[in-house]
Order: structure tokens, then C-alpha cells, then sequence
């Protein structure tokens, strides 16, 4: 374990079972309907990757890149788009995959921006869900793991884009992010 983490919340292990469960649940969700993954840059990427080869219908993926933080531990509630689809969506069946949904901030924009251009639906897949934290109440359709309100890293999950080459979900040590790292 990383000596910035105070415990490991999700094992690899853990991940990588519950990741095959989704890809099932989506193949039979989206037989005959040629999806859209829309992956949240950067925090998804892993998900993505890994979900994706446990999905076994056809699909495509596109990316988009929202700021929410800005470098804090904390959505700001203010999302700007960093980079847009270059995959038209409407008429398609719309994947978004996220990394994790906390205040539900992020997603609602996403969502009501997305919806604008007409797809036929649009879904949230998350790896995470921290329910606790809902401020909007947004429908998440796939979810692999509900955590409780702690700060968390790894499997893709960054705090100043250290640590997401963990192969688990853990809790970062709250000196790390509160001033008391030597990183």
C-alpha cells in the first residue's frame, strides 16, 4: 500500500470483479442498440479501459474533459467543458462514463448539455457513487461500488494528478491534501 493512503476502501480484486458484473449488465442492457461510451476525462480512463473489454456488444467510445475542481478536493458547482465529443450523438444511445458522483453537480451539466443535442438516452455509468454527498438528484444507471464521504484516489482518481496508477480505490491520508505532505 502507498504511504499516502490511510486504508484501501476497494481491492483490485474487488474492482475487477465488479467491472466484469457491469460489462454483463451493459451487454444485455445495449444487445442491438450500438452505444456511445462517453468517458470523463481524466479520472475515467482506467474504468473505461477495463469496462470496455468486458463489454461484448458493439459500442463506440468518445471522450470529454470537464473541470469541476479546479485543483481542490471539492466540486466548485461551476463545470466547464475542456474538450467537447467529436461524435455527433443524436439518434445514439449515450454511455457516460465517470469515475466517480458525488454532489451530482457535474453529471446534472453534463446531462442537460448533453440532452440538448438528442439523443435517444442517455445513461451514467460510475465507478463510484457517494449518495451522501447528492446536492441535484441524478439517476445513476450502473454504479460499481457506493463509498462513504472520504477523500479517495487510485484506479484512475487523482488528487493533483498523483496516484492514479494505484490498482485500487483507497483513502488519502488527509495530511496529504491539507497541507502536511512532504509531495
Amino acid at each position: 500500500m502507498h504511504e499516502d493512503i490511510e486504508k484501501i476502501l476497494v481491492s483490485q480484486e474487488e474492482i475487477k470483479k465488479r467491472v466484469k458484473e457491469l460489462g454483463e449488465e451493459i451487454s444485455r442492457d445495449y444487445k442491438d442498440k450500438f452505444p456511445l461510451f462517453v468517458c470523463i476525462l481524466r479520472g475515467a480512463f482506467v474504468f473505461l479501459a477495463d469496462l470496455v473489454r468486458e463489454v461484448h456488444v458493439p459500442i463506440s467510445v468518445d471522450f470529454m474533459a470537464i473541470s469541476s475542481y479546479g485543483g481542490k478536493t471539492e466540486s466548485s458547482g461551476q463545470v466547464k467543458i475542456l474538450k467537447d465529443l467529436d461524435t455527433p450523438i443524436e439518434d445514439r444511445h449515450v454511455l457516460i462514463v465517470e469515475d466517480i458522483v458525488d454532489t451530482g453537480l457535474t453529471m446534472d451539466a453534463v446531462t442537460r448539455l448533453l440532452k440538448t443535442r438528442k439523443p435517444k438516452s442517455i445513461k451514467i455509468c460510475t465507478l463510484l457513487d457517494k449518495v451522501d454527498r447528492r446536492i441535484i438528484n441524478i439517476k445513476v444507471d450502473y454504479y460499481g461500488f457506493r463509498i462513504p464521504n472520504s477523500f479517495v484516489v487510485g484506479y484512475g482518481l487523482d488528487y493533483e494528478e498523483k496516484y492514479r496508477n494505484l490498482p485500487y480505490i483507497g483513502i488519502l491520508k488527509e495530511k496529504v491534501y491539507k497541507g502536511g505532505s512532504n509531495n
